[in-house]
């Protein structure tokens, strides 16, 4: 059986009861509870060896807030939200959730690593919907949905089974309850694997890359369920995606990542119609086409 710590087994969930208007939630998400930062880097740096994927890295994510991370690749935006949901660990800095340290506090001016059970408690508050899906090949799509509220978060199996039907409604699949993931399509499994993550109940969702990996004729599916979460729910959102058309349509503030660092940050509208920096015209350049920059 998976355990707990397994990346598939706590990816993911969603938060009833924040339901706002699309237009009214762009409007006070980030200003009304943005005196209290979700998610916060503080002088963040991450090595591999000798390799400095992030340095000195400082940057906040309001509650209920959507900020998209673009960038080109190697520019150390997955690594973010590895870190985030404590994949990965930062060499040295720290990350704060709500204000409480993530995975290392201060103490005596030295750092020091919290314990497995602290970090473990505040990962629940964490979801990741991932870009190869990450479902449990030997278990029904019913079963990867409910197998983290059960170990996890202790729901009975009743409760946990008539949420993941319930949200297997939500992104169409209530008929693949008893399907094994090889029997999906890679469309279908990437919805399962959203259900699975609105079945954790996070406060944060992370979202990477979760269209790469699929065809471009079902694409628009899957981004039409996040949009629509996005819509409805007051999740906070960390996204890495290329879909540049979705990152203007759900998002509240655009970070433009470059070696490591944010060159680049703006709401959605400024961000991809009069860019200031000139790594940024020149990314969205080669992404959008010449002349695409300044056009909605």
């Amino acid at each position: 059986m998976p355990t707990p710590t397994d990346p598939g087994a706590t990816a993911p969930g969603d938060r009833p009861g924040g339901a706002t208007a699309a237009a009214a939630g762009r409007a006070t998400r980030g200003t009304a509870g943005g005196t209290a930062p979700i998610i916060e880097f503080r002088d963040v740096e991450k090595r591999f060896g000798d390799n400095v994927v992030l340095k000195d890295l400082n940057f906040h994510v309001n509650k209920g807030e959507r900020v998209t991370l673009i960038g080109p690749s190697g520019s150390g935006k997955t690594t973010i939200l590895r870190l985030v949901m404590t994949l990965e660990e930062a060499t040295d800095g720290m990350i704060l959730i709500d204000g409480d340290p993530l995975t290392h506090r201060i103490d005596g001016g030295k750092r020091v690593r919290l314990s497995n059970k602290e970090i473990k408690k505040t990962r629940t508050r964490i979801g990741m919907v991932f870009q190869q899906f990450n479902l449990f090949p030997n278990m029904t799509v019913l079963e990867n949905i409910t197998e983290s509220p059960i170990h996890v978060l202790g729901q009975s199996k009743d409760e946990a089974r008539a949420k993941a039907k319930d949200l297997l409604h939500k992104v169409g699949l209530d008929d693949k309850a008893d399907a094994h993931p090889s029997s999906l399509s890679g469309g279908q499994q990437q919805r399962v694997a959203i259900a699975r993550a609105l079945a954790m109940d996070p406060e944060i969702l992370l979202l990477d890359e979760v269209t790469s990996a699929l065809d471009p004729e079902i694409v628009d599916e899957v981004l039409g369920i996040l949009r629509n979460i996005a819509d409805t729910t007051d999740i906070t959102m960390l996204i890495v995606t290329h879909e540049m058309q979705f990152a203007r349509d759900v998002s509240d503030r655009v970070l433009m990542f470059d070696g490591g660092a944010i060159v680049e940050d703006a709401d959605p509208h400024t961000m991809f119609t009069a860019p200031t920096h000139d790594r940024t015209k020149k990314f969205l350049r080669a992404v959008l086409g010449e002349g695409q920059i300044g056009t909605r």
